[in-house]
């Protein structure tokens, strides 16, 4: 059986294919490098190219024998995606239904997205279930909501099937420290608090302190990008087992504040954050955290790591790669 991951080649995506490849699968990456790091993707079969090209798509796929798809190939910046919403439409969205309509037409049957837990936006309830209604308060929440309804359709009017994956926080770094998170590229809590606590930022800004939650900081659910890596590796295993078309919450079910991620981070660095409290930024939440019983009695997946797990992995490759990922 042979895995094309598209956007392998990135934080999510290569981890993931590591995983992939660890459950006797085949893999090829394909990535343009906008994002991601040739390193990352190590020995694995490498296409250099967009999933938009067409021709690139289906010369992958017959090269190589694809049997089935992990999507992950897409920009995410939500600032941005404000600023230059056409970028983000025709990259995330027409790239995608490209892609689907060449795996559609090669007999490509089995598609898993990576999609985000933003497309709830504001959650009127917390943990936040696959049912609550999507309320996107970005494009770029936008566009991964509209690639799920695209998948839908597909489902429904041709043999292709789908999960989708609402991924919470994705935090840390490979078991191995040899892969990890650029930080020249997050927006993500957990690298900007490590570029504080290695000296390689200012103070980290904490927005708001007024939340009404225990300790008045914003609450989000963390998982470890390797129990993310393995939801992954178990969707591929539903579908290739018969298993119908299914949206899924990844997370662990747990809300964690930036003060408890700070505190953690100082217990296993053995030093300081510098941090200064701000203003609440326009647009952040108090709590938000899944409820993930559906993929866990559905696929049998538990995410088996918790917040220091996150940060000890993250701290070690940071402190490995202070300048980004190696080239």
């Amino acid at each position: 059986m042979t895995t094309l991951i598209t956007g392998g080649a990135g934080y999510i995506g290569s981890i993931t294919a590591r995983a992939i490849r660890a459950s006797g699968r085949a893999v090829v990456v394909l990535d343009t490098l906008e994002n991601g790091h040739r390193k990352a993707v190590g020995d694995a079969p490498f296409v250099q190219a967009d999933v938009a090209d067409a021709d690139a798509v289906r010369r992958t796929v017959e090269e190589h024998g694809v049997d089935e798809v992990v999507h992950f190939a897409a920009y995410k910046a939500v600032g941005e995606s404000m600023e230059n919403p056409g970028k983000y439409f025709a990259n995330n969205v027409t790239g995608s239904q490209k892609l689907f309509e060449v795996l559609h037409t090669c007999g490509v049957e089995r598609v898993v997205f990576s999609s985000t837990a933003a497309v709830y936006g504001t959650p009127s309830r917390v943990p936040v279930r696959e049912t609550d209604a999507a309320n996107c308060e970005s494009v770029y929440a936008e566009t991964k909501l509209m690639i799920e309804k695209t998948l839908g359709w597909y489902s429904r009017t041709t043999g292709m099937r789908s999960v989708c994956l609402r991924y919470f926080n994705a935090a840390g770094a490979s078991d191995d420290a040899t892969l990890g998170e650029d930080w020249r590229f997050s927006q993500n809590l957990v690298p900007h608090v490590m570029k504080a606590v290695l000296g390689r930022s200012p103070a980290l800004k904490v927005f708001g302190n007024d939340w009404p939650t225990p300790d008045g900081t914003g609450v989000r659910d963390y998982i470890h990008v390797e129990d993310l890596a393995t939801a992954h590796v178990a969707a591929l295993d539903h579908l290739s087992s018969g298993g119908a078309s299914v949206t899924c919450n990844v997370g662990t079910g747990q809300g964690t504040s930036v003060l408890e991620v700070i505190a953690a981070t100082e217990r296993i660095a053995g030093r300081k954050v510098p941090h200064e409290i701000v203003g609440r930024r326009a647009g952040d939440v108090s709590e938000v955290f899944a409820d993930a019983s559906l993929i866990r009695g559905l696929f049998g997946w538990e995410p088996r790591r918790h917040l220091d797990d996150i940060i000890s992995s993250a701290y070690a490759w940071h402190s490995a790669n202070p300048d980004g990922h190696p080239s």
